[in-house]
């Protein structure tokens, strides 16, 4: 039976890959043979894709387990990677007899290199270094040709380290606080593969293994198990965000909706923790190379204290970034429930109220509902509560906003549905048996049954692509913003332990692909997501991100619509309404404040070299520091807000030092105000499109 329940992803408060466990040598135990075996049977015989373990599955493998160990090829040599040659064609066999000798081979040649790295980076941090030389440093190898010998690692780990200590120099550290620092993470290189356990080793290539399949599918250790149950539960005190180790770096992946980190809104996917401070004034360690559960123990804390963290962009490797404080608190799961607000909005002399309608995520009380509580709480349920509340306040339209609601509830995005419509099918899932599941709302009352949105993003997935979708092909809502996620996948937790002998230790769980969802139309959400009605321009700096961008990512595809009947209501062309659409974010501050900050980071993860000319690397932050800031101020000007100093500014940041809920809550509302603003277009339609006609008759070059 497949487990309802669908998220963007799965860890909802800190994920922590890789974890220790509780072996100390680097090879493998009796349970990790077992669990070999055990996975392999799973995968070949029940994943949605099929596969099957084989020579060419081999080297697959083997290329994703020396990518994730070195993912910016300045650890192993060409020699070295020449060298894994000879398990080309045998991890497939060793995988299916629970041979894991090859794995922890690669492995323990990577902790060597890695030791040998960390020595040459103390060594040579002791040697000045000339910043008065032209020279580039390539920090994203990722496409690079692998080092050819030590040699040519060493020229690679000179600049690297040249880099590092140019990176604090121009963070205003002095020579003995910078060399202290880099001490303390060439060393950590080191201590990091002391520490290394053989649960480490086998969740990393099992893992590899997954990932060279299909992106979803996951392993996850006893440890790993063990925090991922009490994420689920949201019970933690922290800062309620999905972290996970890439290369030396802590990475957010994603922030969880209500949660502190997402309500500074300072986060970006991709973003990278390099230290963390306790309380307002504590200093910041530098945790770069740090393992991600030592980082995860800095992080939280009580209730109510303080921790500051510095935060780069990826493609930043200035190594200042900014500062972000956040109050530690639970999550606040009231910040999860639907909320509702109203936009006011003056039309070409018509005054429309828009309802809007915000939706963090597909929630629902599973536990109190099967108590048999009359009032749980439930998406569906406090929507309905919301358009009463709405419809008796006059709106003329209602926008759902769902940009970043990363999914949920499977059962809710189909009863949310079933309030906008009278009855149909809303999703279709099929299994990797071609078994195909048709989920209906049965119920045939309407909650509302006025004008619709649906506002998405980028990070708009799962759930709510299937609720997005159905209203589409419904002609119910008129889907704005961007083209959504796309993952359009099931997965299903495997308990392992279940199948251990008594004498095996517990073996952890296995997050398994197992079915694929599909529209009413017939189209797959999977891999090419939800394209909307009207298109916002901030689509054209996120479109590489999504699941397209992941590797391996399973690719969209078609099955027969289902029997459903849309609904004929009459809207006016889309054309004119894009054109007034156009003609506002041309002009409007907001959205040229998204798309320059969106451009910067766009160009910042483009970039993959730096400068280490002291004079023009200084330069160049300079004028990041000072545009940064002429962003943000013209947009607060154009708010009613003073302008800020450069002082003001936390190191970079878009608040100041004095959180600045006003600009934060601005930044929120610029998209929202828009979607109203299209609502309300399509509302009066017939007005507009009479006064568009007759104000271009002799000026057709306007359009």
């Amino acid at each position: 039976m497949i487990i309802k329940n669908i998220t963007l992803f799965t860890l909802l408060v800190f994920s922590a890959l890789p974890l220790s466990a509780t072996s100390t040598a680097l090879d493998p135990l009796p349970e990790h043979s077992f669990s070999a075996i055990l996975v392999a049977k799973y995968i070949t015989q029940f994943h949605y894709k099929e596969n099957t373990l084989n020579d060419d599955q081999s080297k697959a493998i083997l290329t994703q387990y020396i990518a994730s160990l070195d993912p910016n090829r300045n650890i192993f040599t060409a020699e070295d990677i020449t060298s894994f040659n000879r398990y080309n064609t045998v991890l497939d066999d060793a995988l299916r007899k629970g041979d894991l000798a090859p794995a922890f081979t690669i492995f323990r040649l990577f902790n060597q290199r890695r030791i040998e790295r960390a020595e040459y980076a103390l060594k040579r941090l002791e040697q000045p270094f000339d910043f008065t030389l032209s020279e580039e440093y390539l920090f994203d190898r990722a496409e690079a040709t692998w080092p050819k010998d030590k040699k040519a690692l060493d020229e690679i780990w000179r600049k690297r380290v040249k880099n590092d200590v140019l990176s604090l120099s121009l963070a205003n550290k002095s020579d003995e606080e910078l060399k202290k620092t880099l001490r303390k993470r060439y060393q950590r290189y080191k201590t990091r593969s002391d520490q290394m356990k053989a649960e480490d080793v086998y969740e990393a290539f099992i893992n590899a293994y997954l990932t060279s399949i299909e992106p979803h599918t996951a392993y996850f250790s006893p440890r790993t198990s063990e925090n991922f149950n009490i994420n689920m539960r949201l019970s933690l005190e922290g800062i309620g965000a999905v972290l996970q180790t890439v290369g030396d770096y802590t990475v957010v992946k994603k922030t969880v909706p209500g949660g502190p980190a997402d309500l500074s809104g300072q986060f970006h996917p991709e973003d990278r923790i390099s230290g963390v401070g306790q309380g307002n004034d504590g200093v910041i360690e530098d945790v770069i190379g740090w393992r991600i559960d030592d980082v995860v123990d800095l992080i939280r804390g009580p209730k109510n204290t303080v921790v500051r963290l510095q935060v780069l962009p990826k493609g930043d490797e200035d190594g200042a970034g900014k500062i972000v404080t956040i109050t530690r608190d639970k999550i606040k799961l009231e910040e999860q429930h639907a909320k509702k607000s109203i936009i006011e909005i003056e039309n070409g002399g018509h005054q429309s109220r828009i309802g809007i309608i915000t939706i963090p995520t597909f929630y629902m009380d599973f536990e109190a509902a099967r108590r048999g509580d009359k009032d749980y709480v439930s998406t569906t349920r406090d929507t309905r509560k919301l358009l009463e509340e709405l419809k008796a306040a006059n709106v003329d339209g209602v926008v759902i906003d769902l940009i970043n609601n990363g999914g949920g509830s499977l059962p809710e995005a189909i009863s949310l549905t079933g309030l906008f419509i009278k009855s149909g099918p809303v999703v279709q899932v099929r299994d990797s048996d071609n078994k195909l599941d048709i989920n209906e709302d049965t119920d045939d009352g309407i909650a509302y049954d006025g004008p619709v949105a649906v506002l998405v993003n980028r990070f708009s997935a799962s759930a709510s692509e299937i609720f997005a979708g159905a209203m589409q092909d419904y002609g119910r809502a008129t889907i704005l913003g961007e083209t959504t996620y796309g993952k359009g996948t099931v997965q299903q937790m495997l308990d392992l332990n279940r199948h251990a002998p008594n004498d095996i230790a517990t073996l952890g769980q296995l997050k398994l692909t197992m079915a694929q969802f599909f529209r009413v139309n017939g189209d797959s959400t999977q891999n090419r997501g939800v394209i909307p009605d009207i298109t916002f321009p901030t689509a054209a700096v996120s479109a590489e991100q999504g699941e397209s961008s992941l590797k391996n990512a399973l690719p969209w595809a078609r099955i027969k619509a289902a029997n459903f009947v849309p609904y004929n209501r009459h809207h006016t062309d889309l054309t004119t309404v894009k054109v007034h659409h156009q003609k506002r974010v041309q002009t409007d501050s907001g959205f040229k404040y998204l798309l320059a900050q969106a451009d910067v980071r766009k160009e910042a993860l483009a970039k993959t070299s730096v400068t280490l000319l002291k004079t023009a690397r200084k330069a160049e932050r300079d004028k990041q520091e000072n545009e940064n800031l002429e962003r943000i101020n013209h947009f607060r000007t154009s708010i009613g807000l003073a302008p800020n100093e450069l002082s003001d500014l936390e190191d970079n940041s878009e608040v100041s030092n004095v959180e600045d809920e006003n600009f934060l809550e601005k930044v929120k509302q610029i998209q929202l105000k828009e979607a109203a603003a299209i609502l309300a277009d399509l509302i009066h339609s017939p007005q507009i499109q009479e006064k568009f006609t007759q104000s271009t008759i002799n000026s057709p070059n306007k359009l």
